[in-house]
């Protein structure tokens, strides 16, 4: 099984992860930050990767690190679970509607980190959460994550479905990557030989 887990403690933060990409979406995520939490879900339900996280953070300050924090913790877990990378597709997209929203994103587990962000979230906050929370944890996952990804919103006019379209657009775009790819199950997919 690809399983990994991941233990991070700060000053700021302290979090455990558990991964299993061979899994059934199943998901059980615990950080204090209620509309995270249900985004969380979502990842995990959408690219059938299995995901337990806990997360104590000091929320009394605000939920930027707990959500940093936890996207740096998910892209580390990835990466271990991924191993050397041998069989995956590597590759994968999905343009995904939600109600008014429409969200694109691709991806490529390339291990070259790099975030092309072009989505805008007409509020500042969904609820109590900060709408550019939404950009820093898909930064810190895409940087420990060793993924190169491509988030785009061509529709939408609530914050909600544009931000939950987006986990589930990069969710998906996942599930396709690390699958495996049955024409090349034994071979790192990259003509250079290692990712």
């Amino acid at each position: 099984m690809r399983n990994a887990t991941i233990t991070r403690k700060t000053a700021e933060t302290d979090i455990s992860v558990d991964i299993a990409l061979d899994g059934t979406g199943s998901y059980d995520n615990r950080t204090g930050v209620g509309f995270f939490d249900h985004m969380l879900d979502q990842l995990a339900r959408h690219s059938l990767i299995d995901m337990v996280v806990r997360c104590a953070g000091d929320l009394h300050i605000d939920d930027h690190h707990t959500v940093e924090d936890v996207g740096i913790a998910l892209g580390q877990a990835l990466a271990q679970a991924l191993g050397d990378k041998r069989g995956i597709r590597r590759y994968g997209a999905c343009l995904l509607p939600m109600d008014d929203a429409l969200v694109r994103a691709a991806l490529d587990l390339s291990g070259r980190p790099y975030l092309v962000w072009n989505l805008a979230l007409p509020t500042d906050k969904i609820g109590t959460f900060d709408c550019e929370l939404v950009r820093e944890f898909f930064q810190a996952f895409s940087t420990h994550g060793g993924i190169t990804l491509h988030v785009e919103a061509l529709a939408g006019i609530n914050s909600h479905h544009i931000a939950e379209a987006a986990f589930k657009a990069v969710a998906r775009a996942l599930r396709e990557a690390v699958e495996h790819d049955p024409r090349k199950s034994d071979a790192i997919p990259s003509t250079k030989g290692s990712l």
